[in-house]
């Protein structure tokens, strides 16, 4: 069987073997809780749907964009990349005096016009304009995780006016500093690399993005929390293992699905061995209310072959990572059903 499948089935299944319930975005969900899909890439073949086009361009900028720990909106909207600009925008409405927010009632035409004028004013602008430093930036979210958990310092003056876009935040870093309390940081990813390669057999090869110590400065806590890599000495091959608190089963687990797949191939490679096995378990797995269309009609289509993605620039270290594009990426062979389009639930 086709391992699409796996991603069709656990649709049906939400859609079919449902709780329905609230949310915190308020559109409503039927949900799911705990499921698990695993997809064997040492065939060569890349896990990107095909019963409905998925962006890989958009999935690897991210990807990049997190492993240089960027949490600026501002490199992939300068990278025509847009899947993050909602959460920013929406709180720039919520708790700044630029605009009358009652104005803009989320997901109007109103809404969706303002947050295009926005997002190219912030095209037009330097990455150390005050304006995009101030508003555009996500917090200490993925990325800075990944790379420098446990380093509060970067975000003292995330914002010129702090108590406009979350009151608590200087409340917190005072009493950090009062106490004295010294901070340390950690590059998860890069000391997960060093295991890999000179520790193979260890059990802890994790990274961790939960950081409930700093939720306070983030706008949207992680969803896909944690990964841990396991070497098959065998055999050779590196297997990787994500766990997803939420999961937003139609927008984002297909690009959850691709990215961390893409994330196995270059660890691989920097690390000398063979693409093993991605095993996405979901926690929370839900389908929104205004997605539901969208399920049916992906749900009728049959899969295609997957294509197979290649990385045409050599790398050997993390930095090497760092500094690739999507130019640097071929995907070969993708043929998919067309697009499906839908709302994001902020």
């Amino acid at each position: 069987m086709h391992s699409e499948y796996q991603y069709l089935n656990l649709l049906k299944k939400i859609m079919t073997e449902w709780v329905y319930k609230n949310d915190r975005t308020w559109v409503w969900v039927k949900w799911i809780f705990w499921a698990q899909m695993k997809f064997d890439l040492s065939s060569w073949k890349f896990p990107l749907l095909t019963t409905k086009k998925t962006f890989l361009r958009w999935i690897i900028v991210e990807l990049i964009w997190l492993i240089r720990w960027e949490t600026n909106i501002k490199y992939l909207v300068d990278r025509n990349v847009n899947i993050w600009n909602e959460w920013p925008f929406q709180n720039r409405l919520e708790n700044s005096d630029e605009v009358d927010a009652n104005k803009y009632l989320k997901y109007t035409d109103d809404w969706y016009k303002l947050k295009e004028e926005f997002i190219e004013k912030l095209r037009s602008l330097s990455e150390d304009n005050e304006w995009v430093i101030t508003w555009w930036d996500l917090g200490p979210v993925y990325g800075h995780q990944w790379r420098n958990f446990g380093w509060w310092n970067t975000y003292t003056k995330w914002v010129k006016d702090i108590n406009k876009r979350q009151w608590w935040f200087t409340w917190w870093i005072q009493w950090l500093k009062k106490r004295w309390i010294k901070i340390t940081w950690v590059d998860q990813l890069q000391q997960s690399i060093d295991k890999i390669i000179n520790k193979p057999t260890d059990r802890r090869i994790i990274v961790n993005a939960w950081n409930p110590l700093q939720f306070p400065m983030m706008l949207l806590p992680p969803c896909h929390m944690l990964y841990q890599f396991n070497v098959d000495t065998t055999n050779k091959k590196l297997n990787l293992q994500m766990y997803q608190r939420s999961a937003d089963m139609f927008l984002w687990v297909p690009f959850n699905i691709a990215s961390y797949s893409a994330m196995l191939i270059l660890i691989s490679k920097i690390t000398w061995l063979q693409v093993g096995e991605f095993i996405h378990t979901l926690w929370d797995a839900h389908i929104y209310k205004n997605h539901f269309e969208q399920v049916q009609i992906q749900l009728s289509r049959e899969p295609k072959v997957w294509p197979e993605l290649n990385i045409k620039k050599e790398i050997k270290t993390l930095k090497d990572i760092e500094n690739l594009e999507w130019e640097d990426f071929e995907l070969v062979d993708y043929d998919s059903r067309p697009v499906i389009k839908a709302p994001i639930a902020v």
